[in-house]
């Protein structure tokens, strides 16, 4: 009989033995779980962290931003960022998501070269811990590669010193075949180094190369990486493409057990040092596999909502929540101690892997299709048989907002917020990209001078042009603001909102698309209606549950309700939130 696992050594010893059982190590797992104790200043007989605690509530909002998203002539742009989120978003949103702001050499951050110093031209350590003060700060942890032009990358190429043998290397007559990939570019990339010819891993880009966690001075590395982030001021750890870091030739290198393990082991770290710090995984993948970053409440504490960007954008371009209502049926709720991490837009596209099963094939074409129409770019890979799939859309979330299958119209500002309002209400965390709180739209200059497609929804705003544009009133983008502004006011005061309150999908047909959420104490409930389609539609209230005893109210307008036999009209992408406190 195996006995109990009762401190930090004995668990991390055996998680190590898991993830290290097929490789012959110099060190014992037991030495190594106290090298990763001594890094996070802990004790080997710590008690393990209780799980199934809910780190959050109803008043946790996510922006999503770059740190130099905002600029102004002579100030570090950090320092900007801060300066907006005090002046404009504060009142609403606690927690921010600074993208990559490390020194890097490509894919906008996400190529690594230094993971202990800010990059430069955004400011230093100071301006993070700055930010980390006044809001929750989450960082990535760009776990799965590196830049190439990394000091860690020269000592590979050199053959010595530290990062010599931290990279993952194949050779080309293996097989390959079955590797999952998200990128079109050869796999392997050659490099000339001290020992002779290696062949590199490349899961993104070949500037971007792999470590190989086969060998445990790159955990040991990654866990001295998190300790400075925590000294820093973050609390919640994006884990970016988290599900390619463990490869074994001859298998899809994606979602492999080891990986699974991994994401344990360091959450046992983190948790430890910082108990109210939360791991986030970043999986742009199908959404079956997707969940099964949750474990058994003991991996991640968050997972990112992938299937419903494409789902949501489906819903309102097609008028039909037929797709979107079946998938959020066969969620399964978020244990206590985890929670979904709903968002519609981000630095990157709207991916399409994730609405693979969810979506038909015509579907994802005719999506594909309409966002081309509307001035988006589309992202591609190649799938297992070596054609060519549509991987995600680049769009501004604005812009994708345009029409419906059938055209461009005049409804852009209200089906925006609509799907902004049906996401502030869903189970989860909502994460808001700074672009939907501003409503900016497809940037063709960046695109053009860059020639990276996700370029088009990452725009620099230049302070003082964004504050003219936030104070015209023939602009959309200071109603955007205000619009979204008073649905998250509204949002963060409802106990129903927590991210873990009961959620029952509504049956109204395909037009009206509808969801009950029931506070954790059973006292306050919500009915969430959206009319996706571009007519007035009428919302029944006998159809909802809307005990006879409550007095009811519908939250956005404020308007009591008086009469439960009534029907609301609802126009055209009109959301109510219907509750009774």
């Amino acid at each position: 009989m195996q006995e109990p696992v009762n401190s930090l050594e004995q668990k991390l010893s055996q998680q190590l033995s898991f993830i290290y059982k097929d490789i012959t190590l110099e060190q014992s797992f037991d030495d190594i779980a106290r090298s990763l104790i001594a890094i996070m200043r802990l004790k080997s007989d710590f008690t393990i962290a209780e799980p199934f605690t809910n780190h959050w509530s109803e008043k946790d909002v996510i922006l999503i931003t770059y740190g130099d998203s905002v600029i102004e002539k002579n100030t570090a742009p950090l320092k900007t960022l801060k300066t907006f989120l005090d002046d404009t978003i504060s009142k609403t949103i606690n927690s921010v998501h600074i993208l990559p702001f490390f020194p890097y050499s490509s894919d906008d951050g996400f190529a690594v070269i230094d993971y202990s110093s800010v990059n430069e031209s955004l400011g230093s350590w100071q301006d993070i811990q700055a930010i980390s003060k006044d809001y929750h700060l989450m960082s990535d942890l760009v776990i799965n590669h590196c830049s190439s032009r990394s000091v860690w990358f020269d000592n590979f190429i050199k053959g010595e010193g530290i990062g010599h043998d931290f990279f993952f290397t194949a050779l080309p007559d293996e097989d390959l075949s079955a590797v999952v990939r998200p990128r079109t570019s050869p796999l392997l990339k050659e490099v000339e180094t001290g020992k002779g010819k290696k062949f590199v891993w490349c899961t993104f880009s070949h500037d971007q190369v792999d470590f190989d966690f086969r060998n445990p001075e790159v955990l040991i590395a990654f866990t001295t990486i998190i300790r400075q982030y925590l000294d820093m001021g973050v609390k919640i750890f994006r884990f970016d493409a988290i599900a390619f870091l463990w490869k074994i030739s001859g298998t899809p290198s994606i979602n492999l057990p080891q990986t699974h393990e991994i994401v344990r082991l360091l959450r046992s770290l983190i948790e430890s040092a910082e108990p109210n710090a939360i791991i986030i995984t970043e999986t742009n993948i199908p959404n079956t596999q997707n969940l099964t970053y949750f474990g058994n409440a003991n991996e991640a504490h968050g997972i990112y909502n992938f299937s419903l960007p494409p789902l949501l954008l489906n819903t309102l371009l097609t008028g039909s929540c037929l797709y979107l209502k079946r998938w959020l049926m066969s969620m399964p709720p978020s244990q206590d101690g985890t929670m979904y991490f709903n968002f519609i837009a981000s630095h990157d596209g709207i991916g399409l892997r994730p609405a693979e099963g969810l979506l038909s094939e015509e579907e994802i074409g005719a999506l594909v299709q309409t966002i081309e129409g509307f001035g988006g770019k589309i992202s591609w890979r190649t799938s297992d048989n070596g054609e060519q799939k549509a991987y995600e859309m680049n769009i501004s979330l604005y812009d994708a907002m345009q029409g419906t299958t059938t055209g461009k119209d005049q409804w852009n500002f209200e089906r925006f917020v609509c799907a902004h309002a049906i996401m502030f209400a869903l189970e989860g965390i909502p994460g808001v990209y700074i672009h939907s709180m501003l409503g900016t739209q497809n940037d063709y200059k960046k695109l053009e001078h860059t020639h990276h497609n996700r370029s088009i929804n990452r725009r620099r705003w230049d302070k003082e042009l964004l504050s003219q544009a936030l104070e015209d009133n023939n602009l959309h983008h200071k109603k955007v603001l205000s619009s979204l502004s008073s649905l998250l006011e509204i949002r963060i005061n409802q106990p129903a909102f927590h991210p873990n309150a009961t959620q029952f999908t509504l049956h109204l047909g395909l037009q009206l698309f509808g969801f009950w959420r029931q506070s954790l104490n059973r006292k306050q409930s919500i009915f969430c209606i959206s009319n996706i389609s571009n007519k007035p539609l009428a919302l029944p209230l006998s159809e909802l549950n809307l005990v006879i005893t409550e007095s009811w109210t519908e939250l956005i307008s404020g308007a009591e309700i008086t009469d439960l036999t009534e029907e609301l009209l609802l126009e055209p992408y009109q959301t109510v939130w219907i509750s009774n406190k």
